[in-house]
């Protein structure tokens, strides 16, 4: 945390870290345990909600309207999971995480996956809600999987380094 400066990101981490949630979170034997399970959840209703959009994109499919009817809502259900439970996790070790390479490579590729996410839906919503699959589509489609793929595993690899 030294070079992250108590004055500036680094004091800002450790109050955070310090916030009545954060002690909840390291304090109780319940909060932390039952976040981590969640945010797997989340990360499952989020994924796969996506990818089972993307593939239909990727596809082509007729029926990606009714598709897209589906599953996006569960998608949008499990971020919402994830960002409630995320900030719990986040609060019981804010300053190690920050430095840590998998949590920052995680944050960093889950911008890139939402800013597709929304640059995707401006740009293609009313096509796909017209139950066709413009051109362009297919390669926000491969960056969303790949996006989301690469948040799973590093999300996965911040315990072990």
């Amino acid at each position: 945390m030294e070079y992250l400066g108590a004055d500036g990101l680094g004091g800002l981490l450790h109050a955070y870290e310090m916030s009545a949630l954060g002690v909840a979170a390291r304090g109780t034997v319940w909060l932390y345990p039952l976040a981590n399970l969640l945010h797997v959840l989340g990360a499952a209703l989020l994924v796969g909600g996506i990818a089972s959009f993307d593939i239909a994109v990727l596809r082509r499919s007729r029926a990606v309207a009714a598709f897209a009817a589906i599953v996006l809502p569960i998608a949008a259900a499990g971020l919402a999971l994830q960002l409630v439970t995320g900030l719990v996790l986040f609060a019981a070790e804010a300053t190690t995480l920050a430095l840590n390479l998998a949590f920052q490579v995680k944050m960093a590729i889950l911008l890139v996956g939402l800013v597709n996410l929304a640059a995707f839906h401006w740009r293609f919503n009313g096509a796909i809600g017209e139950g066709f699959v413009p051109q362009g589509a297919r390669r926000f489609a491969v960056v969303s999987l790949a996006a989301w793929v690469v948040v799973l595993l590093a999300g996965r690899g911040i315990a072990y380094l």
